[in-house]
């Protein structure tokens, strides 16, 4: 009977450590459960603050670029009325804040050529042109202004070669008038005709430009080119 009664006691003290092992282990669970909980809310907090912070430079980044391109766009506005002065100045302007913006270098550098025909005005001019094609070599808008530079002070051969340069990597229908000009200077009417019709294929009204166009006076009387414009 003794040994029964300490047999129980024995008994008795396993259960005893048993319940406390299992409360000890559902209490650790509750620990770790709640600091779990605490981590992960912590961290989704984190997360969530993380993302409202790069959401809001976006929309910093994003307003600041569009305020850039828009003074951009006001440039080259400036710059086909002629304004060639305001149109730097703006170009000046977005470049001061964005060093690598191509367009602002191109507008900016067709625009010092044609402010004032001086050899000066050239050599900067292409020098800012430059510029954007050293950012971006393939802009399609620098390779036609890089042409045009050269047509406008006379160095055909090499405004030949940028104008194609430029319908290598895009289809621009100035591209194709610069070179038909060109060619009527010269009075090459094979070619003008060539490519001023690619042109007036391209953009019908071409053809009441060309009319009035004085590059086409060595070619004017020629039976192809009437045929053409008429």
């Amino acid at each position: 009977m003794y040994k029964n009664h300490k047999f129980k006691i024995k008994l008795i003290v396993l259960i005893v450590f048993c319940i406390i092992g299992i409360g000890i282990l559902v209490y650790n669970g509750k620990i770790n459960y709640k600091n779990k909980y605490i981590v992960n809310k912590n961290i989704n907090s984190v997360r969530e603050e993380s993302k409202n912070k790069e959401d809001k430079n976006k929309k910093q980044l994003d307003a600041k670029r569009k305020e850039l391109d828009d003074l951009c766009e006001q440039g080259y506005n400036d710059f086909e009325a002629k304004k060639y002065a305001e149109a730097i100045e703006k170009e000046n302007q977005v470049l001061t804040q964005d060093p690598d913006n191509y367009r602002a270098y191109t507008i900016k550098g067709i625009a010092i050529c044609y402010s004032k025909l001086t050899s000066e005005n050239y050599k900067e001019g292409i020098k800012e042109i430059d510029k954007a094609l050293e950012i971006k070599s393939d802009y399609g808008y620098a390779l036609f202004n890089k042409a045009l530079a050269f047509e406008l002070y006379g160095y055909y051969d090499e405004a030949l070669i940028w104008y194609d340069k430029d319908l290598a990597v895009e289809n621009r229908v100035w591209s194709y008038y610069g070179k038909a000009s060109i060619y009527g200077r010269r009075g090459d009417v094979t070619n003008t005709v060539k490519n001023l019709k690619i042109a007036i294929d391209m953009q019908n009204n071409i053809k009441d430009v060309a009319k009035e166009e004085t590059d086409f006076d060595n070619v004017r009387d020629s039976y192809e080119f009437k045929q053409l414009v008429n």
